[in-house]
């Protein structure tokens, strides 16, 4: 009798310090050489990048990461969080990334990130873009015009996790399989009280770019922006001006997919990743 098919997603624990607190961060990872580190969207947690981990021709040349952000997932909050109000600020978002790739020790990785990790992706690339071998920003944009009232992500009176799932069912594309669509929605009807709401605190209040993003060098360190057309959060329109602003940034809309492109339809968006990879993967020195 064969045995039960395993996945070759690893998940590990590692012990990072981030702006002098320590903090336990849940990671999982698959495949070997370049270091491709995922960062996930506000309110959800390292689960959406699953189906890379799980395609070989990713990780035959990716050894793809993805972590939780304290808070998240099977990340704890740092101690002494019950005595505070979670909000995410760009300081620490970007200190969560960079204390993740040293204490990792990944020498110039490639960084992924979706929403408000397409943000951050953005702030990395004008900050420390000489860290990284490249960047992708999923769905990333200097700024987004909030559309959504956060009061109703944190209240007693309604059951926060299905009022963060039916806020974002509108964002995946339509032609999003069930399968991959009701995955999506399970990660963020699971989220912890107030996190989903504290993530948008920087993409609505902290991480306003717009004007910011001067001296970017996507020549030295590449930046690739790949946006869904179904994305009404951060629009196609919101990406491709968002570009205009930086000299050599190559732009991807990407048809039939959504805000979610990674969990919502993994073969879908494989079509328009690999292309990605396989550029970096040749310029490598």
């Amino acid at each position: 009798m064969s045995g039960a098919p395993i996945e070759p997603i690893v998940g590990r624990y590692a012990h990072v310090p981030i702006l002098d607190e320590a903090c336990r961060v849940y990671f999982e990872e698959a495949g070997q050489g370049i270091p491709l580190v995922c960062l996930h969207t506000a309110g959800a947690d390292s689960r959406q990048f699953r189906h890379l981990m799980c395609d070989e021709e990713i990780t035959r040349d990716f050894r793809v990461l993805a972590f939780d952000l304290p808070w998240h997932g099977k990340s704890y909050p740092p101690q002494g969080w019950e005595g505070r109000e979670y909000r995410l600020t760009t300081e620490r978002y970007i200190a969560t990334v960079l204390a993740f790739c040293d204490a990792l020790e990944l020498e110039r990785p490639v960084v992924m990130g979706c929403s408000i990790g397409g943000r951050i992706v953005l702030q990395l690339a004008h900050a420390h873009g000489d860290r990284f071998r490249a960047l992708v920003g999923l769905e990333a944009a200097d700024f987004q015009a909030p559309w959504y009232d956060t009061d109703w992500l944190h209240r007693s009176d309604v059951h926060g996790g299905e009022v963060c799932a039916a806020l974002i069912s509108g964002l995946i594309a339509p032609q999003s399989p069930a399968l991959h669509r009701h995955e999506t929605l399970w990660q963020y009807m699971q989220g912890g009280p107030g996190v989903f709401k504290g993530d948008l605190y920087f993409y609505r209040v902290d991480g306003d770019l717009r004007g910011r993003l001067g001296g970017i060098d996507a020549e030295r360190c590449p930046l690739h922006l790949l946006t869904g057309e179904y994305d009404f959060s951060c629009t196609p329109e919101d990406t491709l001006r968002t570009a205009q602003s930086i000299p050599g940034a190559r732009v991807t809309i990407m048809k039939e997919l959504g805000h979610f492109p990674m969990s919502e339809n993994p073969a879908r968006f494989r079509h328009y990743l690999l292309p990605v990879l396989g550029e970096i993967l040749q310029s490598q020195p």
